[in-house]
């Protein structure tokens, strides 16, 4: 049995040293880094969560795995998700963690030395086992936690890009202008429709002028989805109007027979907006 209200109190009573002999002997030379910063502040924050960290480890002695995980996952989420630790490097961190189950390991043998008379040669290989096995498991959580925010934040950048990058700008009380600019995959095809909708019904708008001037290539697909914007628009009572049509992608909408009845057409934006 692992189990060791004993073990556990002997790792308690030595969290804030453990702390104390981990941030001392920390390599503070990283180039980059919460082990690298010298604000107090940040400093200051670290130490409490390692702090915190072995108030959660050492209940592994005396709580099931799956209950001491439970626990455990609050911890690896927050530190995860914390702005400095997201800006270090992931073998930094993975670095320390086996520092500090070096320090788990070197705290278990000082227990067995002051009550060797107790404690059996299989309980001292089980105790090992269990901390090596334990930060195995937190430093796989919390990569996957490190991973889960990064692309958090990611999608989260790549949507305000998409946004930034198809805005509907207001021109009038019941026009707009859609300027489309760089290259435009089928995604980011598929993300301008459901905006530009959107946008429009929020804005009451009547007229939408697409200008097509700065795409610089379109496929057969992202024409397609341009055209069932145009088809959407017209169904909820926005009229459309073109300009900036490359003769590359007037010959794809041809190709795959796009229906240009419903959309009036001009060779600049200067032209289209004279209309309005």
């Amino acid at each position: 049995m692992h189990r060791s209200e004993k073990l556990h109190s002997f790792l308690l009573g030595k969290a804030q040293e453990l702390t104390d002999d981990w941030y001392n002997s920390l390599d503070k030379s990283d180039p980059k880094g919460v082990y690298s910063s010298n604000d107090p502040k940040v400093i200051e924050n670290l130490k409490r969560q390692n702090y915190e960290f072995h108030l959660h480890a050492c209940e592994i002695f005396i709580l099931k795995e799956c209950e001491f995980f439970t626990n455990f996952q609050t911890w690896i989420e927050e530190v995860a998700r914390d702005t400095e630790h997201q800006r270090t490097p992931i073998h930094f961190i993975i670095r320390e963690f086996m520092r500090t189950r070096e320090q788990y390991l070197d705290f278990i043998e000082e227990y067995v030395s002051l009550y060797k008379e107790e404690v059996t040669p299989q309980e001292v290989k089980m105790w090992n086992r269990l901390v090596t096995k334990t930060f195995d498991t937190v430093i796989l959580r919390f990569a996957e936690e490190t991973h889960n925010a990064s692309s958090s934040q990611l999608f989260a950048q790549q949507e305000l890009i998409n946004e930034l990058s198809s805005p509907v700008i207001t021109l009038s009380k019941d026009s707009a202008l859609l300027p489309l600019v760089g290259d435009i995959d089928t995604a980011r095809a598929k993300r301008i429709l459901e905006h530009t909708l959107e946008q429009c019904g929020d804005r009451n708008v009547n007229h939408l002028f697409i200008d097509l001037s700065g795409v610089i290539m379109i496929d057969t697909m992202v024409a397609h989805q341009i055209f069932l914007l145009i088809d959407a628009l017209n169904l909820i009572g926005v009229e459309t109007t073109l300009s900036g049509l490359r003769p590359e992608i007037a010959q794809t909408a041809v190709q795959l027979g796009l229906n240009f009845n419903r959309v009036t057409i001009k060779s600049n934006l200067s032209k289209a907006l004279s209309l309005d």
